[in-house]
C-alpha cells in the first residue's frame, strides 16, 4: 500500500517535469514596407496552446499565422505572445519599418489657358514604346474637381503619362517633345508631382476623336511648334504650388488629429 501511495504522489511530479513551456518565435516576410503593403507573419512557435499578435498600431489578431496592412508610416514593434493554458509563457518581438509610399500626383492643365481639366483619364506606362502602342498600362486614375489624381505604391522610375478627355488629350504634345509626357525618376517614399498639359478640341470635332494616335487633331489656331522648355518655369511654379497646398493639408490634418486626441 505504501508503494502504491508513493507512486500516486510521484507520477504527477514526473509528468509535470516532462512537460515543456512554450517558446514563441515567428518569421516576417519583410521588415521594411510601404504603407498599404501586406506584411505576412509565419508562426514558428512550439508547445503553445494559443497565440496573440500585437502589431504595434493598436490592432491585434489571435490566429496561428497572421498578416497585416499598416495604414500610416512609422516604426512598429510586433509582438507574438505564446500561451500555455491561461498563462502567457513567452513572447517574441520584431520591429517593422513602414515608409510613406512612393506617390505620383498628376495635375492636368490645358496648355494655353492653364485651366484644370476635370474627369480626365490618366494612365501610366513603364516605357515610351508602351505609351505609343497603348500596351501594358500600369494603372488608371481620373482627375477630380481640381484637375488632379494621384497614384501610390509606385517604383522609383520614370513613367509615361497618357491623358484623354472628351475635349482634351496630350497626343500632339507628345509628338512635339516626349518631355510633355515623361516624368522625372520618382523620389522613393515621397510625393512626386507632374504637370500633364493637354490640347483642347472644340465640340464639333468630338465625333472625330479617338485614342488612335493616327488621328490627332491640332488646336484651331495656327501656332509654331511648342517647346517643352517654354513651359518649364510655369510647370515648376505649378508644382511648387501643389507641394505647398499638400503641405498645408498635411499640417491641418495633423492639428486635427492632435485636437481629437485631447
Amino acid at each position: 500500500m505504501k508503494k502504491i501511495a508513493y507512486l500516486i504522489l510521484v507520477v504527477p511530479v514526473i509528468m509535470a517535469s516532462c512537460s515543456r513551456d512554450p517558446i514563441a518565435d515567428f518569421f516576417v516576410s519583410r521588415t521594411i514596407v510601404d504603407v498599404g503593403e501586406i506584411v505576412y507573419f509565419t508562426n514558428n512557435s512550439i508547445d503553445a496552446d494559443y497565440f496573440e499578435w500585437d502589431f504595434g498600431d493598436g490592432t491585434r489578431a489571435y490566429s496561428f499565422d497572421a498578416n497585416h496592412i499598416y495604414t500610416y508610416d512609422g516604426t512598429f514593434t510586433v509582438s507574438l505572445f505564446a500561451f500555455s493554458g491561461n498563462r502567457m509563457i513567452d513572447k517574441a518581438v520584431t520591429n517593422i519599418t513602414v515608409l510613406f509610399p512612393t506617390t505620383l500626383e498628376v495635375t492636368v492643365l490645358e496648355y494655353y489657358d492653364e485651366y484644370e481639366v476635370v474627369d480626365a483619364s490618366v494612365i501610366l506606362y513603364n516605357t515610351y514604346e508602351d505609351w505609343l502602342d497603348e500596351y501594358n498600362p500600369l494603372v488608371e486614375g481620373f482627375t477630380n474637381q481640381f484637375g488632379w489624381t494621384s497614384f501610390s505604391n509606385l517604383r522609383a522610375q520614370r513613367y509615361y503619362v497618357d491623358v484623354w478627355e472628351a475635349n482634351h488629350d496630350n497626343y500632339t504634345l507628345a509628338d512635339e517633345d516626349v518631355g510633355w509626357i515623361e516624368t522625372h525618376v520618382l523620389v522613393p517614399n515621397d510625393i512626386n508631382y507632374f504637370i500633364a498639359y493637354v490640347d483642347y478640341y472644340v465640340d464639333e470635332k468630338k465625333s472625330e476623336m479617338s485614342r488612335d494616335r493616327s488621328r490627332k487633331l491640332m488646336k484651331i489656331e495656327s501656332v509654331s511648334k511648342r517647346e517643352y522648355l517654354d513651359k518649364l518655369e510655369s510647370i515648376e511654379a505649378k508644382i511648387r504650388e501643389r507641394q505647398e497646398l499638400r503641405d498645408k493639408q498635411i499640417k491641418m490634418l495633423g492639428t486635427e488629429e492632435k485636437n481629437i486626441a485631447r
